[in-house]
């Protein structure tokens, strides 16, 4: 930003008064709001696409089962991990310390509605849940593709929700939970289908049902 020098022969009032504006200036650029929005999600037809093309299987089992094969959160950048990054990008003005904790921001929570500002009050859902993916293939990867599945950024696999109903989705899929507010089951259909495809996992026929009922309510 090119900032004008204020002449020294006007009023110091006046040379308070144009600092007052520029810093309001930057205050402006820098509480922009977040994209609020994960990224990669599908247009409609490409997530009618991704779901014709994923295999219909019988559900594996939870046997093994551990948060721990997955990993997270992770160091992203700086003392940033994961979680805190999701925090930052979902969220509007958010304020972070030099640990790059979240200490103030607003938080919509696309899956009941609901706004928030304590970070506390947020949880970083993972679309597809980690037991879920487990079930539909994840068993068989390396610790390692289970740790990139875990902090995916680049897919609409994370997203800061409102913490109780991240709670009682749990390991549930779109047969058994969608999101409670029916306008977002649109988004959250191609979101856990572009997951799934670009993952490589399976999902069942109940799961695919309920999936195609929630697609067919986009309109694009």
């Amino acid at each position: 930003m090119r900032v004008t020098r204020v002449s020294a022969r006007f009023p110091r009032i006046t040379r308070h008064a144009a600092a007052v504006v520029l810093a309001a200036a930057l205050v402006g650029i820098s509480a922009q709001p977040a994209s609020a929005t994960p990224p990669g999600i599908p247009s409609k037809v490409t997530a009618q696409s991704q779901l014709n093309a994923l295999t219909v299987a019988t559900q594996g089992s939870t046997s093994g089962y551990s948060r721990d094969l997955f990993p997270h959160w992770i160091t992203i950048s700086g003392s940033c991990n994961t979680r805190e990054q999701v925090l930052k990008r979902d969220g509007t003005s958010v304020v972070v310390d030099s640990s790059c904790a979240a200490t103030s921001g607003r938080w919509y929570s696309p899956y009941d509605g609901a706004t928030w500002t304590a970070a506390s009050d947020v949880d970083i859902d993972h679309v597809v849940p980690l037991a879920e993916a487990w079930r539909s293939g994840a068993n068989s990867w390396t610790t390692s593709r289970r740790q990139s599945f875990a902090n995916d950024l680049s897919r609409p696999q994370l997203i800061a929700v409102t913490d109780n109903v991240n709670q009682s989705k749990g390991d549930q899929d779109p047969s058994t939970w969608q999101p409670p507010l029916s306008s977002y089951r649109c988004t959250y259909s191609k979101m856990w289908i572009t997951v799934k495809y670009n993952w490589g996992l399976t999902l069942q026929s109940s799961e695919k049902s309920a999936l195609q009922s929630m697609l067919n309510t986009c309109s694009s």
